[in-house]
């Protein structure tokens, strides 16, 4: 077979031992993943494999390096949107004289004054953030770990940053587990807190804390649990209605005409994780067959492939998936 041996040097050592990974974890991460050979040493970095993977490798690793240029903190998950980025500006590109510039690359963004831009990691986010953009209206469904609340969190803190929206309002059924609010300690934030948590977390990832806190007093940032959203109109705001799944096909409805003038919708949940009571149909699965083809409304649908948290977390969720194809078969014996 075919081999070939590509050695890139970069300028910067600092930079360059950020593209690597501490103990190369990145170089490792991009050895399992395009079946190549990546060996540092200092800043330079020798690809050896089929001369399509190195040259892929070697796409990879400067679009990196232009990532760490621009400050940008890398993680293996950053390599696998770099691959997938790649791998999509050659089948778009495919002479490299014809080549973008690095950096400059096929994936859509979000920007926000904390974490500046923000790429998509893979082709379904790129589609979730396009949808974002194009609809006022838009579904994401999917497992765990897609990215679907983070990046709908920062896509409503860019609008709220940019002036294009006068409010956030995020909100969850609180119904998760079979648990009930009447048993949980506390006064009605603090049994409504613990639900919300996720939001919170993507909160602080996109906006200083002291923006947050501030929002919150202020009503710019409004969380609440979906029960509070009925007999309200909702103008001038981003609206997040995260853990869809575990809404009723009446509270999804209620939701739906809360959408008022200038404001955008983000619906987002995992039709493989309902906790209702058993029945019950899923409000998310009835929304998004009712509201097949209507115009103006968008819908993302994420695969267990697009995980983009712990690789571990990638293979756990396939492994669920597997299992859950083969339940049926089993039943019918």
């Amino acid at each position: 077979m075919e081999e070939a041996e590509i050695i890139l040097t970069f300028d910067d050592n600092r930079l360059a031992s950020l593209v690597f990974g501490q103990y190369d974890q990145n170089l490792a991460h991009l050895e399992r993943r395009l079946n190549v050979a990546a060996i540092a040493n200092g800043n330079r970095v020798t690809v050896k494999g089929t001369p399509e993977a190195s040259e892929l490798a070697r796409r990879v690793l400067e679009g990196l390096y232009e990532r760490a240029r621009q400050g940008v903190t890398l993680a293996p998950g950053d390599v696998d949107g770099a691959i997938q980025e790649s791998t999509l500006q050659g089948t778009l590109f495919p002479k490299a004289e014809d080549a973008p510039v690095p950096g400059l690359t096929a994936f859509d963004q979000i920007a926000t004054r904390k974490r500046g831009p923000v790429r998509a990691r893979n082709a379904a986010q790129n589609a979730y953030i396009k949808a974002l953009k194009q609809h006022e209206l838009v579904f994401a469904e999917g497992p765990a770990g897609t990215g679907k609340t983070w990046l709908a969190v920062g896509y409503a803190v860019s609008l709220l940053e940019q002036g294009q929206a006068d409010r956030l309002i995020l909100s969850r059924p609180a119904v998760e587990a079979g648990e009930r609010l009447g048993f949980l300690p506390g006064d009605m934030r603090e049994k409504v807190d613990p639900y919300l948590r996720p939001i919170y977390d993507a909160l602080y990832d996109f906006m200083e804390a002291r923006h947050v806190d501030r929002g919150l007093q202020t009503g710019m940032i409004e969380i609440a649990p979906l029960a509070f959203m009925r007999g309200r109109t909702l103008t001038n705001a981003v609206v997040l209605l995260d853990e869809a799944q575990n809404t009723t096909t009446m509270q999804m409805k209620m939701f739906l005409t809360r959408l008022g003038e200038g404001s955008r919708m983000i619906i987002t949940g995992d039709p493989t994780q309902i906790d209702l009571p058993p029945g019950q149909k899923s409000g998310l699965i009835e929304a998004v067959r009712i509201l097949d083809g209507v115009e103006g409304i968008g819908r993302v649908t994420f695969k267990e492939q697009d995980v983009v948290r712990h690789d571990l977390v990638r293979r756990i969720v396939t492994a669920y998936d597997a299992a859950s194809r083969q339940e049926p078969a089993q039943d019918r014996r």
